[in-house]
């Protein structure tokens, strides 16, 4: 057993208390195997003035999209897609999705997320990137029929599966995959309820945005004359593994049924408001008991993958929502972050405990916007940043040390990213 030991430091608790531990990781298995005093190892971290939690879970994301940070702002969802993302990615190729996912990865681990979940295409590329990286994983080709012939619709379905079975299980495991039809309102029934099927019988989840706007809610109901998760059910997609984004606009109802089929939420309050697409029942969602975790969605709606931006606007916004400055306090928000995510996504991380996958993240409290520190779990949900995280270890590896990614060339990624974007730009225009 070659073992990492994390020394000096305070560490977050499952149940959000923090104490002076050391965190000792089998990195052979890539488990914690115990939290105490004086642990010593073959292989140690300084995390002296630091606080050592679990590593960040961005449960939604469409991270090769960096390549369009910044290129298309300020306009609705719809309007934005249709405008602006779908052709630019239509002029798509590999090597851009490859040089995106690099960006984007480089972007989580120097902020402390280990484990993501990922819609988007080229699925293979971006499958390549997470071994060499070392984060953890749930990838999936996202399918769209809107927009084509009933053929290429079948077959871009069919595609999602193959991606599921083609990348499960990667990178040693760090890789688990799920069937992703884009949304209920792009994704033909007939094909939603095959998508259903197919994940069933791979023994995969299935991943999809639903309830993001109004315009998401309101022709299904026109239609069917049901809600969108009542739907959603009855197509086979809301089973205990499954789960959505957004789900800004859920009535009661929904709320119930994706409690009573423990549906997993990934919630994208960032995107959300710069989108205008409203409020999420965040804290509605976790008294129903629902499970619910954070994600940044894709960098062109966000602008970042800074999942410790998403415990702040989270917080802030679930208050606005319930008119209720109790609601998604700083716990809830850090647990999303965290233990939720890893939950949705079906990992056994986002805990600092005996047996728990060794995803860490050491975030140094030794700065100004981090002083008094009265609260190290409010400071975690309301002031810290992805520029604070010092270390951070996945699968018992480290991925960063004192600020410097160990597993990815920072400069030549950015540059390859920056040059490939210009040129995606240009092809598209």
């Amino acid at each position: 057993m070659q073992t990492l030991a994390i020394r000096g430091g305070r560490v977050l608790r499952p149940d959000m208390t923090v104490v002076e531990a050391d965190v000792l990781v089998d990195q052979t298995a890539g488990e914690i195997v115990e939290v105490g005093p004086d642990h010593t190892g073959d292989a140690e971290l300084d995390a002296s003035g630091s606080l050592v939690m679990p590593g960040l879970v961005n449960a939604h994301t469409h991270v090769a999209m960096t390549l369009l940070r910044g290129y298309a702002d300020d306009k609705p969802l719809d309007t934005w897609l249709r405008e602006d993302i779908w052709p630019v990615e239509a002029a798509l190729e590999p090597e851009d999705i490859e040089a995106g996912a690099e960006l984007g990865m480089l972007e989580m681990i120097r902020s402390g997320t280990t484990a993501f979940a990922d819609m988007y295409f080229e699925i293979d590329r971006t499958a390549e990137v997470v071994e060499r990286a070392g984060l953890r994983a749930v990838l999936g080709h996202g399918a769209i029929s809107a927009g084509k012939d009933a053929d290429a619709a079948r077959a871009d379905i069919e595609e999602s599966v193959a991606m599921a079975e083609r990348v499960d299980g990667a990178a040693e495991g760090r890789i688990s995959a799920a069937v992703m039809p884009h949304s209920l309102t792009t994704v033909t029934p007939e094909l939603l309820e095959f998508a259903a099927e197919e994940a069933a019988a791979t023994g995969v989840p299935v991943h999809y945005h639903a309830n993001e706007t109004r315009d998401e809610v309101d022709p299904i109901v026109d239609e069917r004359g049901e809600r969108p998760i009542e739907w959603a059910r009855s197509l086979g997609l809301c089973g205990a593994d499954d789960f959505l984004a957004h789900g800004v606009h859920l009535d009661e109802r929904e709320r119930e049924i994706l409690a009573e089929t423990g549906t997993g939420v990934v919630h994208c309050p960032a995107s959300n408001m710069k989108l205008a697409s409203g409020m999420a029942p965040v804290q509605a969602l976790l008294d129903a008991g629902v499970t619910v975790g954070l994600g940044t969605d894709g960098a062109a709606s966000n602008n970042d993958l800074d999942i410790f931006d998403e415990m702040r606007d989270a917080a802030m916004l679930g208050k606005l929502a319930a008119d209720d400055a109790s609601a998604v306090a700083a716990p809830d928000a850090v647990r999303m972050a965290t233990a939720g995510g890893a939950d949705v996504l079906g990992l056994d991380a986002g805990r600092i405990e005996a047996g728990a996958a060794a995803d860490l993240a050491v975030v140094d409290l030794d700065a100004p916007h981090l002083t008094p520190a009265h609260d190290v779990v409010s400071h975690l949900a309301y002031a810290a940043r992805g520029s604070d995280v010092r270390h951070t270890v996945c699968d018992g590896a480290i991925l960063m040390r004192d600020r410097e990614v160990l597993t990815l060339d920072e400069a030549a990624v950015m540059e390859r990213a920056e040059t490939r974007a210009r040129e995606l730009v240009a092809r598209a225009d």
